[in-house]
């Protein structure tokens, strides 16, 4: 199976590595295209992967043609790449909120289409995806694209209808989890630790709590309660918690990324 990859971004840099590392493909079986001439130098020097600047080659080359470039440019690539582009090809996009019927109104019929939300731990390979199928994907697309999406994480096949949902969750929650880790190592800070401990300790934390509720399958609630003692550290601090409406926000939150989303992807 040939990967190759529309765009040499980070997201793309992502998958490229996670694809070697977890026996996908070759590196010898992968080839991307990118218009700057040191981020091909980068990739081909740090991944071993084929670089070229011409989108068209990357398509002759690949049976998987990895769309990887900002939302906006999806309609001319694809234009572009139309006439190269059959039912022999399996095209995955990870153009945030870009419709499948968006993608297959540039293209001839029988390209099998596959709408992919990763989000930004893809980096590190901890993802957290949804992905949906268009109307020629095959079963054996879902499991190329299962397959590729596990060697950086973690992917569910879902109605497309809800890729605006895990939007607004595991696409937008990084960034929420990040404010989590700097306003509890804020509180370490208070409290009299260093910041650089604070910060770990932070971090660790988030890393260690959602391990455990990834290993043991308990309700987070169930866990919430083995921590919170009678009378103790714990439930003073959830008490604030709750007051503040915390629980509450980060409900908010996710509703809103979802229906920005969803905005957004009206518009494509």
């Amino acid at each position: 199976m040939r990967i190759g990859f529309v765009g040499a971004g980070n997201m793309a840099e992502a998958m490229m590595k996670g694809i070697i590392t977890g026996g996908v493909a070759k590196t010898e079986d992968l080839i991307a295209s990118e218009i700057v001439p040191e981020r091909r130098d980068y990739i081909t020097n740090t991944l071993g992967v084929q670089t070229v600047s011409d989108n068209i080659e990357v398509v002759r080359s690949s049976d998987v043609v990895v769309l990887a470039v900002k939302p906006h440019h999806v309609g001319p690539v694809l234009d572009e790449l139309k006439p190269y582009l059959s039912g022999n090809h399996l095209l995955i996009s990870i153009a945030a909120g870009v419709k499948i019927s968006f993608m297959e109104s540039h293209l001839n019929w029988g390209v099998r289409v596959v709408r992919v939300m990763p989000n930004q731990p893809c980096f590190v390979g901890a993802s957290a995806s949804g992905f949906a199928l268009g109307r020629s994907a095959k079963k054996e697309d879902k499991e190329t694209v299962q397959s590729i999406l596990n060697s950086v994480g973690v992917a569910f096949a879902l109605d497309e209808k809800l890729l605006d949902a895990v939007t607004g969750l595991s696409g937008s929650g990084p960034a929420y989890i990040y404010l989590v880790i700097e306003a509890m190592a804020d509180g370490g800070v208070l409290a009299g630790l260093p910041r650089d401990v604070a910060l770990q300790l932070a971090a660790q934390t988030v890393i260690g709590a959602g391990k455990t509720y990834l290993e043991t399958r308990k309700h987070p609630g169930e866990l919430k309660d083995m921590v919170a003692s009678p009378g103790g550290t714990t439930i003073e601090g959830l008490r604030v918690l709750e007051e503040a409406g915390v629980r509450g926000a980060f409900i908010d939150a996710v509703e809103a990324g979802a229906k920005r989303s969803e905005e957004l992807g009206g518009k494509s």
